[in-house]
């Protein structure tokens, strides 16, 4: 009884303040009763949809989004509304060079059973000759091994050998140079450095004359004649 008295006095309202705006008529807008007068005054604009049949939009109207005139939109219409949504099957068919590219990727992605079993023939061919020639390549090493170790050891046994030459000649130096001078010297005075110079030179000529001299003894030997 309340309601609908509430709805009376309402539509009385609507029909007092008809013209005006309902901003204007409606001020106590924060109020319980004038909430319920804006939503009793409010007048929506009808549908046009027709909500009986699918939605097909048109594809000339500017309003249309682009992606509902695409192809792929009009298989899914046709897969949802069947003929009723006024589309010919065989639009929906792809085109010659869709049609070549989804062969080339199927192609790519999903090879045929016999394209799979070569290729994995192939692989594992390619694999079993990589470890073959790691394998010879160890061998060669290994079989290269024993002569690796002999050098190491005979550069070793040199290098050992030069080292104590050098000490011993360093330490022939240091005696003669005591010898000479008196008294020890330092190995790295410039004084000891002039001696060691002028025995080098003295070296380098004694032996210098010494090839002479073979050479001289060569050539005043006559051959010996064979019988």
């Amino acid at each position: 009884m309340a309601a609908s008295m509430l709805v009376q006095r309402t539509a009385a309202l609507c029909g007092t303040f008809k013209g005006i705006s309902v901003s204007k008529a409606v001020r106590p807008v924060n109020s319980h009763y004038g909430f319920m007068l804006q939503t009793a005054c409010y007048n929506p604009r009808p549908l046009r949809l027709d909500l009986r049949g699918p939605y097909i939009p048109d594809k000339d109207s500017i309003k249309t989004p682009e992606w509902q005139k695409t192809a792929r939109y009009d298989r899914k219409l046709f897969g949802r509304f069947g003929s009723a949504s006024h589309i010919d099957p065989a639009s929906l068919w792809p085109s010659h060079e869709e049609l070549e590219k989804i062969i080339a990727e199927e192609k790519q992605w999903h090879p045929p059973l016999e394209v799979m079993l070569r290729n994995i023939e192939a692989k594992e061919k390619e694999e079993t000759e990589k470890r073959l020639a790691k394998e010879k390549l160890i061998a060669a090493n290994m079989a290269k091994m024993p002569k690796m170790i002999e050098d190491w050891r005979r550069e070793k046994r040199e290098t050992k050998r030069k080292l104590k030459e050098e000490k011993a000649q360093k330490a022939k130096l240091l005696a003669e140079a005591r010898e000479r001078f008196g008294y020890s010297m330092d190995p790295r005075s410039p004084k000891f450095l002039e001696m060691v110079a002028e025995i080098e030179k003295e070296e380098k000529k004694k032996k210098k004359l010494l090839k002479r001299r073979v050479k001289e003894e060569q050539v005043a030997t006559p051959p010996v004649a064979q019988s």
